[in-house]
């Protein structure tokens, strides 16, 4: 007899920006989910496009729809309280980035996920591109020694209308927490937990309430180090938008890296996935031999969302939990301290 696949998980979208559109789009190549309702209190003009019911708060869709699950891409300030009542009518979550705009919100939900498990992924969807899977496993191999240096650049010129979104101005929001979790959350992935931060950060160019440019300076508990240059106004080639065919609506710089991963043995560039090595002699007179390393390219947020519909069914525990999201998120709390009181931070422990 043929095994029968499980219906379609009912999905609802929670946010109609970017990234919910994003998700919604996503979806309609993915059988195994059925979107069933999007909330959004400014408009209905997805729920239209998408032909499903549109409804302006969690509270009354959850009541109406009952989905297996929710897909939260509202702005950040709101992420930790609708993941809060999701988690109170027992519905699974996949919960944009970042999982909290503070540590003292992410243990919110770590306390109410204690005492209702419900699943939860948490959207750091870069960990599943194919392009990190794979430099995960050329570190793991042992491929540059032991490491000892990340440099991570993000660097572009956001257009000025991308901030007549208020909450884009305003505390909850900024580089740091938009863009740079994406990049702690990364540097954590390949080279472990962070134990000591430094910061620079200013908002001269843009003048809102949150910086625009920073620098990161990053220990780790094996003793490496790592930086990270960025900024959201300058004209600049370096950044994982730029140099990764994710989202096709950025103008690519293929041959520019936006992660060197060096260690003691060799060095690798991201995403080109360049590996350098010494041959017989290693010292700086002698030449370094470049290896291009393969990978199977595919699409992160299909990746993503496969992987949430078996999170959903609990057939895998999630890539990326509440409480590992809630480590990030504790380093950003860190470098925004750091940065403020001009001084290195140890992050809170998780």
């Amino acid at each position: 007899m043929p095994t029968l696949s499980p219906p379609p998980l009912r999905v609802a979208v929670i946010g109609a920006g970017v990234m919910g559109r994003q998700h919604v789009g996503t979806m309609k190549q993915l059988p195994e989910l059925d979107l069933v309702a999007i909330v959004d209190p400014f408009s209905s003009t997805l729920a239209d496009e998408e032909k499903v019911p549109a409804f302006k708060d969690t509270e009354t869709m959850l009541a109406a729809e009952r989905p297996d699950a929710v897909v939260i891409a509202n702005p950040n300030d709101l992420h930790v309280a609708t993941t809060l009542r999701c988690i109170e009518a027992g519905i699974a979550v996949l919960l944009e980035k970042p999982v909290a705009t503070s540590l003292d919100e992410a243990r919110q939900l770590i306390d109410a996920l204690r005492a209702n498990p419900v699943p939860v992924l948490v959207g750091h969807h870069r960990r599943h591109n194919p392009v990190i899977a794979r430099a995960k496993q050329i570190i793991d191999s042992g491929a540059l020694g032991r490491p000892c240096l990340a440099t991570v650049l993000w660097q572009t010129r956001k257009p000025d209308a991308y901030y007549d979104i208020a909450w884009r101005r305003e505390a909850g929001a900024g580089i740091i927490l938009i863009n740079l979790v994406h990049e702690t959350d990364l540097l954590r992935h390949l080279y472990g937990e962070v134990v000591e931060v430094q910061a620079f950060t200013s908002n001269a160019q843009r003048g809102f309430a949150v910086e625009d440019t920073a620098t990161v300076s990053f220990r780790f508990e094996s003793g490496a180090l790592a930086s990270i240059v960025a900024s959201d106004a300058v004209a600049a080639p370096w950044g994982w938008e730029k140099n990764l065919n994710e989202v096709a609506k950025f103008a690519k710089e293929y041959d520019q890296p936006c992660m060197m991963l060096s260690g003691t043995e060799g060095a690798l560039s991201v995403p080109q996935l360049k590996l350098w090595r010494y041959g017989e002699r290693a010292d700086w007179e002698a030449p370094l031999h470049q290896q291009q390393i393969g990978f199977q390219a595919d699409d992160p947020q299909v990746l993503q969302l496969r992987h949430f519909e078996r999170v959903v069914r609990g057939e895998v525990a999630p890539l990326v939990s509440v409480e590992d999201a809630a480590r990030s998120i504790a380093v950003l709390d860190a470098i925004h301290q750091a940065a403020r009181e001009g001084r290195s931070v140890r992050p809170v422990r998780v």
